[in-house]
């Protein structure tokens, strides 16, 4: 392999001739091998269109050769298009803040634009690193606000995922609407609700995660640029510092803002907490609607049997004819890593100190895994699962003729001691409330079975 020489303040060191990343990628990708895991393509993707807003910005302020700020701004162009991306080789845990990979994308950034200037990779006397492609920048706002961008287009995946969802629970409502099974608290019999209700009631939850979820964008789209080091702007250009977020939205066709104190942005991730909190808690909606869903397909002779869910693999190694409910199953193993990452995210915003908090790798490698496998995980579910889902109707009829909890609506008529007394011979005798009724003659047969018809219950 070719080489060519790179120094920085450690030293010098090879760095292979046909690379575009220099000697300060390499230190960083033979320092963190560490979870084997690749920047996310979105991270890297906002962190280009920041330095494609900073050359603009820099180069309409005078600041930077307007040839310079040209180069750089066809470089980051080419980077988004899809090319050069094996250049960022960065792991996604990391020390130092995310200065490594803000220092991958200037040299990726700088190496394009020198060559697109007519010099080779590594003449830092013709494009700088430091001095064109961080321009008026500091990890400590660059980062964070990649991060910002990233979480915003994800989380809009996320929210198209939601809105798929919860129209097919809808329609599932509709499909089902008149079928009535019995309703259970405390996994015990309670009384009768309709298909209808329960799959509108899952619905209702999903409405309100999607909107958390865009309460969640707003907030995100507070960025600290302009703040560089600690959010006092040293060696940024007044102009720039008024302009940089302005141009970013034109870049990524993103509303942003300025944050209002900047120093405070550049410190405080509180906005992570409370994202993630949203997130698990979407996680554990669609993982308490993935317990309902196993628990009503139980059997399928044995258990609920209320519902079938879509037959996706064989269930069992050992056991012919068997069929797991594996969508549901993913679905509830996702809510686990999404909380597992919530406490880990919490804890990184947590150990912040002073003006800057050094740990926004670990929370956006947790933060962009949830809600990567949250989507992906809605999709299936949506797919896979929920739309295929059909209804025993006569099993539900049948359990709820047979059930106690039925008695409910007899409370009225002759209190809660006589139904209560009901219920308990109708249970040791193995007999149904409609029967012991015209039994003990309790002197309204006519109207026993409108009291006890299913759909007045509801």
């Amino acid at each position: 392999m070719d080489f060519r020489i790179e120094s920085d303040s450690i030293g010098k060191k090879q760095v292979p001739a046909h690379a575009y990343y220099g000697v300060q990628t390499l230190r960083a990708y033979e320092n963190f091998r560490i979870s084997d895991t690749e920047t996310h393509r979105e991270l890297i993707r906002a962190m280009v269109e920041i330095k494609k807003a900073a050359a603009i910005t820099n180069g309409r302020a005078g600041v930077i050769d307007k040839r310079i700020a040209d180069a750089m701004v066809e470089a980051c162009d080419d980077i988004l298009s899809g090319k050069y991306l094996d250049n960022f080789i960065i792991d996604a845990i990391q020390g130092g803040a995310g200065t490594s990979l803000n220092m991958n994308a200037n040299e990726v950034v700088c190496n394009r634009a020198i060559e697109i200037l007519g010099g080779k990779k590594g003449d830092y006397s013709i494009v700088h690193p430091n001095d064109h492609a961080n321009c008026g920048q500091s990890t400590n706002d660059t980062y964070p606000s990649a991060g910002k961008i990233a979480t915003i287009r994800l989380l809009s995946k996320a929210i198209e995922a939601l809105e798929v969802f919860h129209d097919t629970l809808k329609k599932k409502a509709a499909e089902f609407g008149d079928v009535i099974k019995m309703g259970r608290t405390e996994m015990q019999d309670a009384v009768p609700i309709s298909f209808g209700q329960s799959f509108n009631a899952y619905a209702a939850v999903v409405e309100r995660d999607i909107k958390r979820f865009k309460t969640a964008i707003w907030e995100l789209s507070r960025l600290n640029m302009g703040g560089t080091a600690i959010g006092t702007a040293i060696n940024a250009d007044k102009n720039y510092v008024k302009n940089i977020v302005p141009t970013l939205c034109e870049v990524t066709g993103l509303e942003l803002t300025q944050a209002d104190d900047l120093v405070d942005a550049t410190q405080n991730l509180d906005c992570f907490v409370h994202v993630s909190g949203i997130i698990k808690a979407c996680a554990t909606t669609m993982s308490k609607i993935a317990n309902d869903l196993r628990l009503m397909s139980s059997g399928p002779r044995t258990g609920f049997a209320e519902i079938n869910l879509p037959a996706k693999q064989n269930g069992s190694s050992i056991m012919p004819g068997k069929i797991n409910p594996v969508i549901p199953e993913v679905m509830n193993q996702i809510a686990f890593n999404v909380i597992g990452n919530d406490t880990t995210i919490t804890m990184a915003v947590e150990a912040g100190q002073l003006e800057l908090n050094a740990f926004e790798p670990v929370l956006f490698y947790c933060l962009f895994e949830s809600l990567d496998t949250l989507t992906n995980g809605i999709n299936v579910f949506t797919k896979d699962c929920v739309s295929g889902i059909t209804v025993n109707e006569d099993i539900c009829s049948d359990e709820v003729e047979k059930s106690i909890g039925i008695v409910t609506a007899l409370c009225p008529y002759i209190g809660y001691t006589k139904a209560s007394g009901i219920a308990k011979r109708a249970l040791k005798e193995k007999k149904s409330i409609k029967e012991i009724l015209i039994e003990e003659n309790f002197g309204f047969d006519d109207d026993i079975g409108d009291i006890l018809d299913p759909q007045k219950m509801i």
